[in-house]
């Protein structure tokens, strides 16, 4: 089997572009899904967003891929910038996905980094929180002082 993609960063843009076009096909999330979980460990922090807000944003909530989303962003969190942060937290919420370590590692990332966070980026990050159930106090405190600001 040869692979479609020479990179990763061509795998995780062609998902992002698909859903942002709206050609969300059943068939290729599928096969989308499978090379992406298998390379994950290849992934940027933002190849990793990307891919995790495409299939969500297709309304494709593949449990291997969020598996391997969530593996991925726990190990590299400290690399994520505030849109990677956002959007991943996003994707999974939107999927239905509420891995609560990846969610714990978000808020503390946030946390430390809420300086940087712009206002679509804080409005995501709460709605993913409170859409997946999720409470961290401290959190939203510095979001309402990064509001503020």
């Amino acid at each position: 089997d040869e692979d479609l993609f020479d990179s990763v960063a061509q795998l995780a843009g062609f998902a992002w572009a698909s859903a942002r076009t709206g050609i969300c096909n059943k068939t290729m999330f599928l096969g989308l899904a499978v090379a992406a979980a298998s390379r994950m460990h290849d992934f940027t922090p933002q190849n990793v967003a990307n891919t995790a807000w495409a299939f969500a944003k297709a309304g494709r909530s593949d449990e291997d891929l969020f598996d391997s989303v969530a593996k991925a962003a726990k190990a590299d969190i400290a690399k994520f910038n505030s849109q990677e942060l956002a959007n991943t937290v996003w994707a999974f919420a939107k999927a239905g996905r509420g891995d609560e370590d990846l969610f714990d590692s978000v808020a503390k990332a946030a946390k430390a980094d809420i300086a940087n966070f712009n206002s679509q980026e804080l409005a995501n990050t709460v709605w993913a929180f409170a859409t997946a159930g999720r409470s961290d106090e401290e959190l939203f405190d510095s979001v309402a002082k990064g509001a503020k600001a």
